[in-house]
């Protein structure tokens, strides 16, 4: 630990490796410097919660439309907004695709309706589908320890898929199901105004930037996502760190950089709650 470290970091990151389920190491001379551990081949550095986002490239998603805020415009200016209620009916009844016709029901998100922070996962899952909430089992439960790492327990916060049914399976998403539904998506980031997005896992990453750039390469950089320019930061899927638990201290540097991001937009202090959405 560095002697410039702010006061209480050390606690801090103490409080995210218990949430996470890591020991904490600590060197048995404290005279002696700790040895840094080199990043795994390929993967990118990620940024300590420390780190300010100008020390931290900006990589902007590629120019894209997005149908989904269109949609929602256009809906505006006939006089008719968007709102949760009706969102929520239209993907309730929506068949679009052919993960209609093996869904028990739509997962269209959880959370706080003024929330700040955005999680973004990929589809729902077994458990998902028989609830109708995202991120519920062992997945949800980490992810639920992850964000109270952070500072953003799960109530503050809206979780989504970028599907919002079930493959059968609980195979990757077809590139068609994703343009059929990622528009449902783009119309909650534009009711919900996020200062700061949080995708978790490969194929969530993935489809919000637009890129087949793989996960290691995206994690450690503020990423850029739509018109609006909403920071955006990669992490990986809770179910993956279930199978790779090796991997949870680099998720901790991923959580602690959203962290210093929130901090830094003025919003990781609590704000006045929104109305809630199952």
């Amino acid at each position: 630990m560095s002697t410039g470290q702010a006061p209480g970091a050390a606690g801090r990151r103490a409080h995210y490796l218990e949430a996470l389920g890591l020991d904490l190491w600590v060197p048995r001379m404290l005279g002696k410097a700790a040895t840094p551990v080199a990043p795994a081949a390929g993967a990118a550095p990620a940024a300590s919660a420390t780190e300010g986002a100008a020390a931290v490239p900006t990589v902007a998603a590629p120019s894209m439309a997005a149908p989904g805020v269109a949609a929602t415009m256009a809906r505006r200016a006939e006089g008719v907004a968007d709102t949760w209620e009706s969102l929520a009916a239209e993907v309730a009844g929506c068949t679009a695709c052919g993960l209609h016709a093996s869904r028990k029901q739509t997962v269209f998100g959880v959370g706080d309706h003024g929330a700040r922070l955005l999680v973004v996962g990929e589809a729902p899952g077994a458990d998902e589908d028989a609830k109708g909430e995202p991120f519920v089992g062992r997945a949800g439960q980490l992810l639920n320890s992850m964000l109270r790492a952070m500072g953003s327990p799960r109530d503050t916060v809206f979780i989504a898929n970028v599907l919002k049914c079930r493959p059968p399976g609980n195979r990757d998403p077809e590139p068609g199901e994703v343009a059929c539904c990622l528009p449902y998506l783009h119309r909650q980031i534009a009711l919900l105004q996020p200062r700061l997005m949080l995708a978790v896992g490969r194929i969530a990453a993935q489809n919000l930037l637009a890129t087949d750039t793989p996960i290691g390469q995206l994690r450690g950089k503020l990423h850029s996502f739509g018109p609006a320019g909403i920071p955006l930061v990669v992490t990986y899927h809770p179910a993956y760190l279930l199978r790779s638990p090796g991997e949870k201290r680099k998720a901790w540097k991923d959580l602690s950089f959203a962290r210093a991001q929130l901090r830094q937009s003025g919003t990781a202090a609590p704000r006045a709650e929104g109305p809630r959405a199952g």
